[in-house]
């Protein structure tokens, strides 16, 4: 989906710097025009497209609002880079430009790969309950094949630092509160240090994406069993894949559309509840899923933090019309503690 050309759009790409970028790269026939993408509470995302109607996507930083370790264009270009090939579908990738003086940020530029994308209640209502069921299982199928993938064979065996993943997330998300706070919410210190007093053995390493869910993989044309590109690899490392499927249930719950600000389609009754989109995935991977409890309290207290950063960037000006986030950040850390306690 796409939007209008809006003042932020005018602001966060310079077309004729980005036309002079891609066309050492790949041929650009005429003047570019750009349109704002839906999706992604982070990073921006631009649809650009020649004169002839060929495109590509455009990613960098938010405008205002930026937080220590967030937004990282390298991480997301080299993870789809690495990819290529290996049976995760994924864009193509075209070129990453750290050098700020282009277009006012860093960026990355990939292939527009024509797909569906369901975000929305609406949306998913669109689709019959075959094709809901086949596309889950799809995305089962592709967040193991993605756990699966030789990351040293990948070139991304310096991608992150495995050991230890469990123990500098719950850090890492505790130190970002400090940044993004949204009040004086207590809790969020008491679950992260809960976390912390119970860090349990990880499995074998894998990439994680960080951020799996229905509105961050595209869909087939009229294929709805088919994932043609998984998107949005922002908060991609080397961890636990465990907290890779958590997050992806965490997101279950009805908060999440306080944090999108809309009914998301991933929170509709339609969708394989959490515990059974869990079993699913140890189905197609034949892995065990221990420590479950903790696992989901990680990823509601990484979820609160996320939308208390989101809060944080409406604040500073870079998301006019999105402080609903603040809303979700009690919700959810109040979710992760029930987790902890064997409640979630």
């Amino acid at each position: 989906m796409s939007g209008p050309a809006t003042d932020d759009t005018v602001r966060a790409l310079d077309l004729d710097a980005l036309r002079a970028y891609i066309g050492a790269r790949a041929e650009v026939r005429g003047g570019l025009t750009a349109t704002r993408l839906a999706g992604g509470k982070s990073n921006l995302t631009f649809r650009v497209a020649d004169e002839a109607g060929t495109a590509w996507v455009v990613r960098r930083p938010p405008l205002a609002g930026l937080t220590p370790s967030a937004h990282d264009m390298t991480r997301e270009y080299r993870v789809t880079c690495g990819l290529a090939g290996s049976g995760v579908p994924v864009a193509p990738a075209v070129g990453l430009c750290e050098d700020e003086s282009v277009i006012g940020a860093p960026f990355t530029v990939m292939g527009f790969v024509e797909g569906d994308v369901v975000r929305t209640a609406d949306e998913l209502a669109a689709l019959p309950d075959a094709d809901i069921a086949v596309c889950t299982d799809e995305m089962m199928r592709v967040l193991a094949a993605l756990h699966a993938v030789d990351y040293e064979s990948a070139g991304l065996g310096d991608f992150g630092r495995p050991d230890g993943y469990l123990e500098r997330q719950a850090k890492r998300w505790l130190r970002q509160w400090e940044y993004v706070a949204t009040g004086d919410l207590r809790d969020v210190e008491v679950l992260g240090n809960r976390l912390l007093e119970r860090i349990p053995a990880s499995p074998a390493p894998s990439i994680v994406h960080g951020d799996y869910r229905i509105d961050n993989v595209m869909l087939a044309p009229r294929d709805s069993g088919r994932i043609v590109a998984v998107v949005d690899w922002e908060l991609s490392t080397l961890g636990d894949p465990i907290s890779d499927v958590a997050m992806m249930c965490a997101y279950r719950h009805a908060a999440l559309d306080s944090v999108l600000g809309f009914p998301a389609a991933w929170t509709q009754p339609r969708i394989p509840q959490p515990q059974d989109l869990a079993e699913r995935y140890a189905l197609a991977t034949g892995a065990d899923l221990p420590h479950w409890d903790f696992y989901m309290g990680l990823a509601y207290f990484k979820i609160g933090v996320i939308a208390a950063g989101i809060a944080h960037r409406t604040r500073a000006g870079a998301a006019a019309g999105e402080d609903h986030a603040a809303a979700a950040v009690p919700e959810y850390i109040s979710l992760g503690l029930a987790a902890l306690a064997g409640n979630g």
